[in-house]
């Protein structure tokens, strides 16, 4: 017990904070910024999904599922693959929900903390996270995911359970009003608790199977939000 306690000792552990908003390095995430800036200068958007890779899939893997469930409902999917929290609290500081008044946005981040920051400052930064999307944007509800789950050959058992502490801790933020906390995860693992290939190819993002069940656990919650 007294290992797993140290092994979740705060932020001592990262070169840049989880709370810290920077950007990433590199044109070709700068480009995906600035293509998100000019889809929000356009508006029209009802929903906007907001994350890392596993969000940013949907583009890939869940493509069909989203034009089933999201394109007719006016859906924006700002997910960039490698995007730890700072950098979704960079992107929201420079103007990704500028201009845009979406019904509901649904926000998954963290995974890719778990391996250099604490739960503790994951769960502050997601928090900040929540705080800065009602600042732009306030009558807009948030659907708050619990963080996938991942078993993949080099993830450490410490990693795992990082992400397993942010959702006890993220959890709390769910007022059911403002923001509304969903964790499908039990949808996901097989009865040994792992993510089975069929799901999640590669045990970290879900392949077309893992977003129709995504899709599905999330649909009654999502028509709850999204009624005027």
């Amino acid at each position: 017990m007294l290992l797993l306690v140290l092994s979740l000792a705060p932020s001592a552990w990262a070169d840049n904070s989880a709370t810290n908003p920077v950007p990433r390095n590199g044109s070709s995430w700068m480009s995906r910024h600035e293509r998100f800036l000019a889809e929000a200068k356009n508006g029209g958007i009802d929903l906007l999904f907001l994350g890392d890779s596993i969000t940013d899939f949907w583009r890939r893997q869940g493509s069909n599922v989203w034009n089933q469930y999201y394109a007719p409902r006016h859906a924006a999917n700002f997910g960039i693959s490698g995007d730890r929290t700072e950098h979704v609290l960079w992107r929201i500081d420079h103007g990704e929900l500028d201009g845009i008044q979406p019904r509901a946005v649904v926000l998954m981040i963290g995974t890719n903390n778990s391996n250099t920051n604490s739960p503790e400052d994951i769960a502050l930064a997601i928090k900040m996270i929540t705080e800065r999307i009602h600042t732009k944007i306030p009558a807009t509800k948030i659907l708050l995911l619990a963080i996938f789950p991942r078993n993949r050959t080099n993830d450490t058992p410490q990693q795992i359970e990082v992400n397993r502490e942010v959702n006890r801790r993220i959890a709390s933020l769910g007022d059911g009003k403002t923001v509304t906390f969903l964790d499908i995860n039990d949808k996901l693992v097989g009865p040994d608790g792992k993510v089975p290939r069929e799901i999640m190819p590669d045990f970290l993002h879900p392949g077309a199977k893992g977003y129709e069940i995504w899709a599905e656990a999330m649909e009654p919650t999502l028509v709850r939000l999204l009624k005027p």
